[in-house]
C-alpha cells in the first residue's frame, strides 16, 4: 500500500506545483487590456473582416501528405547509411514500406487531394 501512497503523493505534488505556478503568474503578470491588444496580429496589417472564417480542409490534407513523405525521407536516410550491414531482409522491408507509401500517394491522387484548387 505504501507504493500507491507515494505515487498518490507525487500526483498531488505535481498538480499542486502546476496550480501554484499558474496562480503566481496570474499575480505577477501585468494586465492592462485595451482594444488594440485584442486585435489579431497579421504581419503588422490590420485584419479585414472576422477571424471566424472557414478554411478549406483540402490544405490540411495536402500538408498531411507532405508530412508523410517527409517522415518517409527521415526513415530512409538511416536505412541508406546502414544498407551494407542490413542485408536482403531490410531491403524487402524498405520496398514494402515504399510500396505502402506509394499506394497512399496513388489513393490521394485518385481522390483529387493533390489538385491545388
Amino acid at each position: 500500500m505504501s507504493e500507491y501512497l507515494s505515487v498518490l503523493i507525487f500526483i498531488f505534488a505535481g498538480i499542486g506545483i502546476v496550480l501554484l505556478t499558474f496562480w503566481l503568474s496570474y499575480l505577477i503578470r501585468p494586465s492592462h487590456p485595451y482594444p488594440e491588444k485584442d486585435i489579431n496580429y497579421e504581419c503588422a496589417e490590420l485584419p479585414i473582416g472576422t477571424s471566424w472564417i472557414r478554411f478549406n480542409n483540402h490544405f490540411y490534407i495536402f500538408a498531411l501528405i507532405f508530412v508523410i513523405f517527409d517522415v518517409e525521407a527521415v526513415f530512409l536516410f538511416p536505412w541508406a547509411v546502414a544498407f551494407g550491414q542490413l542485408g536482403l531482409y531490410a531491403l524487402v522491408e524498405v520496398v514494402v514500406f515504399i510500396l505502402i507509401l506509394f499506394f497512399g500517394l496513388f489513393y490521394a491522387w485518385k481522390k483529387g487531394v493533390l489538385k491545388w484548387v
